[in-house]
């Protein structure tokens, strides 16, 4: 460990990820939480932990591979010890696992949900099993004997595969048998109850009969994570120096798709174990036995199957947005020229949105549109509106990210869609993701002057994520802002991203040195300065050391982190006043709010960015300050209620770790309360719907005995 770094009130971002994930396997043991909801928060939590060993885990073997290997700038731990330090804490996670799943699926068998292993089956369900294996199964396995004539095949990421060990003739063997990825994610049975059994489970029982002449001692299923980080942008600057370059010598050195992760779901032998740690070139601390299934997805995908009314008794109740549905004859576009609007997803229903971009694309005043883009859903009524505008004559310019991880494809093909509907498409930069989420909608009125309506938010445009993502999007007429992003959209076409603006901060320009001034403003107010961040993450090393500072100096410093966060509140001398508190719940915390100050005061920001060196360096990010009293007030109040959250809020001690709140006044879970509070909206606004239809009908009435008479 280094000795220049002090570290006292920082720690490493690999241990507060994991401390982040944990706390969302711990929603799998919260009773409030419906038993469905606790079955997909295991499985999110093993996807989690996958994408993690691929990502994270992976780079780290890359740093590892320096001959002088740079240590996390935050708590100087190398690379290796950053790796220990991780395989160390995760045996007690699987424990936890494993018994949250079979806690949670003998809960499920009382709503005749059963999981079964091949020995639970009854003899009908056996021989159901058996005629599908002999047709669907066994003719597409491909078993392996691995000897000096078959060498040790190379076992995929994240593959399942059935592993073996022989014996013939007093000598030992081994043999593998891949999972098809063509089979079912699971088998069902027939019969009223949702009863199904897992194809590897099958295979796992039929595999000595492919293996004629061999003595089968031991057999797992295994699943091998191999290092997945092919995209060398960003993942590490917020720990290291130079990065670029380092990682280019680091490439050279690199073994394709190293290994980084084996598990099993039975205890391998001691020459199983061995012979695939060997070959793997693996340490026995990152072989981990885990006793439930290893491969979670089919959990989601089993929601399927399962009827309605099942379903209303083991997920949350159903939740219907409040969709701000204005009068047709209303034009939004001259609302919001007037008025401002925030919609707060998931509690206001996105459609307001996109009706509109549809009013845009059909509306003989706009001239153009302009749109950054990060993802899309699919089948994207975003996508549709901006093909529909091209097509109608509008100039829509559009700026498409394509490094967006795990949506490549995805946005390639959409870039093509609206291509062809004749949209202008501008594919970023080479070292700049373009992360910031901002639309400009232009038109003249009735003068002949060109108006800007600008939506800027703190979550992409996909329908879908809006539903589970808890994000705002701020809605504008302000022509200063209106100027500031045409600005902005006429820098990034010609490639500038170091534009001047009034309002609009952007990384990777103004947004770090703005957000650190402001911070200065109120380190010089001492005992009255406040601050209040809320995000996703908190990794800026730059951003940590000026909290620490503000601390020292009397300013009240609050942080809603939702995940990975670097700083440690309440070291004496370095963050006395700083508290950190974290929400997981049934909607992902997804929005970023910036406060500087209090009262009057108050700069109110709403961005796209986490305080993270890859965000405020190497993305295109914007920052938008909210200058509508009537919204400020509203973002307030969320805050407030954030903060007095005692269910699903937890509380970070100086170790980094997170304890339940303890609070003596009544239970306050604040997504809780903002369900209820779009609730009430949507009944309100039903009660006003069904008086006007009353009207309506009374009115006719009184015609109709108007003209009888």
């Amino acid at each position: 460990m280094s000795e220049k770094i002090k570290p006292e009130y920082m720690q490493n971002r690999e241990v507060s990820w994991l401390r982040f994930n944990d706390r969302v396997l711990a929603e799998a043991d919260q009773e409030d939480v419906e038993v469905y909801e606790r079955y997909k928060f295991v499985s999110i939590f093993t996807s989690n932990l996958d994408e993690f060993f691929m990502i994270r885990i992976g780079s780290l073997h890359d740093l590892s591979l320096l001959k002088k290997p740079h240590p996390d700038s935050k708590t100087g731990m190398l690379p290796q010890e950053q790796i220990n330090e991780v395989l160390n804490m995760l045996p007690k996670m699987y424990s936890r696992k494993d018994e949250l799943y079979k806690k949670i699926t003998r809960e499920l068998s009382t709503y005749n949900i059963n999981e079964y292993n091949f020995l639970q089956l009854n003899s009908k369900q056996k021989k159901y099993v058996h005629d599908y294996y002999l047709e669907n199964i066994k003719p597409i396995l491909s078993p392996q004997i691995i000897d000096k004539q078959h060498p040790f095949p190379f076992l995929e990421n994240l593959a399942l595969k059935i592993f073996i060990e022989f014996e013939r003739e007093e000598k030992t063997y081994f043999g593998v048998v891949p999972i098809p990825d063509t089979i079912k994610k699971f088998l069902l049975f027939p019969g009223e109850s949702i009863d199904f059994i897992l194809p590897e489970k099958i295979i796992y029982h039929y595999v000595d009969n492919l293996f004629e002449g061999y003595s089968v001692k031991s057999k797992a299923i295994i699943c091998v994570t191999r290092n997945f980080d092919l995209d060398a942008d960003a993942e590490f600057e917020d720990e290291l120096e130079d990065y670029k370059d380092k990682m280019k010598m680091v490439l050279k050195k690199r073994k394709r798709q190293a290994a980084v992760r084996l598990e099993s779901n039975q205890k391998l032998t001691k020459n199983m174990k061995n012979f695939l740690l060997e070959n793997l070139e693996l340490s026995n601390e990152s072989y981990f036995f885990v006793d439930s299934p290893l491969k979670m997805k089919y959990v989601h995908e089993l929601l399927d199957i399962i009827p309605s009314a099942k379903k209303e008794k083991i997920l949350y109740p159903k939740f219907y947005p409040y969709y701000l549905n204005f009068p047709k004859s209303n034009s939004l576009i001259d609302k919001f020229e007037k008025k401002d609007l925030l919609l707060s997803y998931p509690y206001d229903d996105m459609q307001t949105f996109i009706d509109l971009l549809k009013e845009a694309a059909y509306d003989s005043r706009v001239l153009s549109i302009k749109i950054t883009i990060y993802r899309l859903a699919k089948n994207s009524q975003i996508a549709k509106y901006l093909s529909r505008a091209a097509e109608n004559g509008k100039d829509v310019t559009v700026f498409m990210e394509l490094k967006a991880r795990f949506d490549e494809e995805n946005n390639i093909n959409y870039a093509n869609i609206l291509y062809q509907a004749g949209c202008k498409i501008i594919y970023g930069f080479e070292r700049f993701k373009v992360h910031s989420k901002v639309l400009q909608i232009t038109y003249k009125n009735k003068r002949d002057e060109y108006m800007y309506i600008t939506q800027i938010g703190t979550g992409n445009y996909n329908e879908s994520t809006s539903e589970i993502y808890a994000d705002f999007s701020l809605i504008t007429g302000n022509r200063e802002i209106g100027l500031d992003t045409l600005d902005f959209f006429n820098h990034m076409s010609v490639g500038n991203l170091n534009g001047k603006y009034e309002h609009l901060v952007q990384s990777p320009s103004s947004l770090k040195d703005k957000f650190l001034k402001l911070i200065d403003e109120e380190i010089k107010k001492g005992d009255d300065g406040f601050l209040f961040f809320k995000m996703n993450s908190f990794t800026d090393k730059d951003f940590i050391q000026k909290i620490s500072e503000a601390s020292q100096n009397g300013v009240k410093v609050y942080l809603i982190i939702r995940g990975i966060c670097c700083i440690l509140p309440n070291v004496k001398g370095y963050t006395d006043n700083v508290e950190v508190r974290s929400i997981v719940g049934r909607f992902l915390e997804h929005a970023r709010v910036f406060q500087f100050g209090k009262g009057n005061d108050a700069k109110l920001y709403i961005g796209s960015a986490d305080l993270m060196t890859r965000n405020t360096e190497q993305r295109v990010e914007i920052a938008c300050p909210v200058l509508d009293e009537d919204i400020q007030k509203v973002i307030q109040n969320y805050i407030s209620k954030q903060l007095h959250d005692n269910v699903k809020g937890r509380i970070m001690n100086s170790n980094g770790e997170f304890e339940f709140v303890v609070d003596n006044n009544d239970k306050f879970s604040s997504q809780d309360y903002f369900i209820q509070q779009a609730v009430e909206k949507r009944n309100i606004q039903l009660d006003k719907s069904n008086l006007n239809e009353n009207k309506k009908i009374f009115s006719m009435d009184k015609l109709r005995s108007f003209f009888k008479k």
